[in-house]
């Protein structure tokens, strides 16, 4: 494996990371009220409004780790399995982890809509053309 595929690997180790994170910190916001009998189980067999709004935020942010970053997981993998990946596409792959992460922070933080919207296209955005650039790479040497 190259230098270029292991950042990848890692790029793609730090999402991984992001998904777990928010995992463990839902289940600490879910699990000890669902115990201490605050939330009936009932009350949360369908849906998740019974629940406070700091567990409902990591939840909603918890499904947004199985959205964009599906794909993200996608083109790295192609990208590592094809051969040839580049520092470009280290760099987009890294741009796009951070937003992630501030995507995260925003979502769990203050919420506020806007800023978390613009951080989300934004990171939309940078996994477009890491889709452009690893499918031109591999388009143009015949790799594909």
């Amino acid at each position: 494996m190259t230098l270029v595929e292991k950042f990848l690997l890692v790029a793609m180790a730090l999402q991984a990371a992001l998904t777990f994170f928010v995992l463990v910190r839902m289940g600490q916001e879910r699990v000890p009220r669902v115990m201490r009998g605050e939330i009936p189980m009932r009350d949360i067999a369908v849906d998740r409004e019974a629940y406070p709004l700091k567990a409902r935020l990591l939840s909603n942010n918890f499904d947004n780790q199985f959205q964009l970053p599906v794909l993200f997981y996608v083109v790295v993998i192609l990208a590592i399995t094809a051969g040839g990946a580049n520092w470009a596409e280290v760099a987009l792959a890294y741009f796009f982890v951070a937003l992630r992460y501030f995507h995260t922070a925003i979502h769990t933080g203050t919420n506020n809509v806007m800023q978390r919207f613009q951080v989300y296209v934004a990171g939309f955005g940078v996994l477009a053309l890491l889709w452009l650039v690893v499918l031109l790479r591999l388009l143009l040497s015949g790799a594909a």
